[in-house]
């Protein structure tokens, strides 16, 4: 599969750069131009709507309730969807990384 060609962000373009990038949303009736999926492209879509399900507690786990400032709570929000993890799984590094330090690990 080849990469497209990297295309300059909306921001960044001019008002006739951002014309042209722009004209095909001024069609009328595009689901007139729809089409099948073809099986590489379904299989794109599949990839792109799974998410990794909602477990319950596993074996070894358990949910608790935590007390955060919102500040706090933003903070970590933030830096997990950086991360791209999750804010359970940003929190528990967390604790192992300290506890390591505090030598209980």
């Amino acid at each position: 599969m080849s990469r497209k060609k990297r295309v300059k962000p909306y921001w960044d373009m001019t008002t006739q750069e951002l014309r042209e990038a722009t004209k095909v949303f001024d069609e009328e009736f595009v689901a007139d131009q729809a089409k099948p999926l073809t099986p590489v492209m379904r299989a794109r879509w599949k990839r792109a709507q799974a998410r990794p399900p909602r477990t319950q507690d596993g074996p070894g786990e358990e949910t608790i309730a935590v007390r955060l400032e919102i500040e706090l709570l933003d903070h970590c929000t933030a830096l997990a969807n950086k991360k791209r993890i999750s804010r359970d799984a940003l929190i528990a590094r967390g604790l192992k990384i300290l506890l390591a330090v505090e030598g209980e690990a």
